[in-house]
């Protein structure tokens, strides 16, 4: 589904995120209920949401921006895509990104940084995240084209 088509008619119950995030993965629009996990710096528990949350989601990872180390690399988006997960939104940075260009997963990102992340595996999970102007609540739903990120509380049928 097509994010301006989706504004067009849904805008009223629409939140649109506000940060013009780069598409690194392999699926440029993807959709789904949203899975959350806050880190800084460190991505052990994006690893294990990826692990975990169900097929078919877009998980969503508040990095709090920081652009010094990548929270996803190509390991870990190919564990996303191997379990059929819709596609990853980091507000922070990836590397690898020719390999996950190449990965049938969507992936969006602040940008790129070769540097990988510490292992401490510190952070929240399946909490409510601000960042872009929107909020970002379990279970609601993440719609990601070339044209942007918009959020819905239901899953939106055109």
């Amino acid at each position: 589904m097509k994010t301006a088509d989706l504004c067009d008619q849904f805008h009223e119950e629409l939140e649109i995120c506000e940060i013009p995030f780069v598409n690194y993965g392999g699926r440029k629009r993807f959709s789904g209920p949203i899975a959350t996990v806050r880190v800084r710096e460190d991505n052990v528990l994006v690893r294990k949401s990826l692990e975990e949350i169900p097929e078919g989601s877009v998980l969503v990872v508040d990095g709090g921006g920081s652009r010094r180390c990548a929270l996803l690399g190509d390991r870990l988006a190919a564990i996303g895509s191997s379990r059929g997960l819709a596609g990853i939104i980091i507000h922070g940075c990836v590397r690898d990104t020719g390999d996950l260009a190449e990965m049938e997963i969507g992936v969006r990102a602040l940008g790129s940084m070769p540097l990988k992340s510490r292992k401490e595996g510190k952070g929240e999970r399946e909490i409510p995240l601000s960042f872009g102007g929107v909020r970002w609540k379990p279970g609601h739903y993440v719609y990601a084209d070339e044209d942007g990120v918009v959020l819905s509380p239901r899953e939106l049928r055109l």
